[in-house]
């Protein structure tokens, strides 16, 4: 039995809530269960100077917790002079993965930042980030879109990540912290809309596993991705 009493192949209650800040081009409030990470997406004429005149986008990431997204207050990062190494690490997986489903071509000469700032933790932050992320991603280049900025459509296929264990012996879909701080096995899962891997994140935390394992949590990964994709697309159509 899962502390919370969810099914192995359920997951958390999931929402995204757009259009939550005034000033960001495109932004949301995603809660996978207790969960909450806000998103927001930052259009800029501009690109880092590694890929000035190529005629190619950027999409990049920054990555946060509130001091009290935890059970305990934390110090802010800023506060210590420096980002830990866990946030810079979040961070870059976000943008990697995001990019993965860019066409940066078509997205021209700009940049889009997407930051996520985590409000409440609870379990799965980064795919949390990365889920929403991309729904702020959406949402900023619709309104490019509109304005005739950008002619075709840069984002080729839709990314979402969700994270699966073995808990209790058991392959388990989409950790919560009670699950997550004391699975045997521990993995982050990213893909594309088309169920095509972007990156896997998997280790042994107590227990090894086994081929068949792995397997297994792959194929609770594909289940709930598709289910992230198909709120991710009511979202931002909203």
């Amino acid at each position: 039995m899962r502390p919370s009493g969810r099914d192995l192949s359920e997951m958390r209650a999931v929402s995204i809530e757009t259009g939550v800040t005034k000033h960001a081009e495109g932004s949301c409030l995603i809660k996978m269960g207790d969960t909450h990470v806000l998103c927001t997406a930052t259009l800029e004429d501009r690109v880092p100077p590694f890929i000035k005149g190529t005629g190619l986008g950027w999409v990049t990431a920054e990555y946060g917790m509130l001091p009290r997204s935890t059970t305990s207050r934390m110090r802010r990062e800023a506060a210590m002079g420096k980002q830990g190494g866990r946030t810079v690490e979040i961070q870059r997986l976000i943008g990697r993965a995001l990019r993965a489903g860019v066409d940066r071509s078509a997205l021209g000469e700009r940049q889009i930042t997407i930051d996520c700032d985590v409000i409440q933790a609870d379990g799965g932050t980064r795919c949390a980030s990365i889920t929403g992320g991309w729904v702020a991603l959406r949402i900023a280049v619709n309104k490019l879109m509109k304005t005739g900025a950008v002619v075709s459509d840069p984002l080729v296929d839709p990314v979402a990540a969700v994270s699966c264990g073995i808990y209790a012996g058991q392959p388990v879909l989409d950790l919560d912290y009670p699950e997550d701080s004391d699975a045997g096995v521990d993995g982050n899962f990213i893909m594309t809309g088309s169920k095509r891997l972007i990156e896997v994140q998997m280790s042994a935390e107590g227990s090894v596993f086994s081929r068949t394992q792995m397997d297994q949590l792959l194929d609770l990964a594909e289940k709930g991705v598709g289910e992230l994709v198909e709120i991710q697309k009511a979202a931002a159509n909203a």
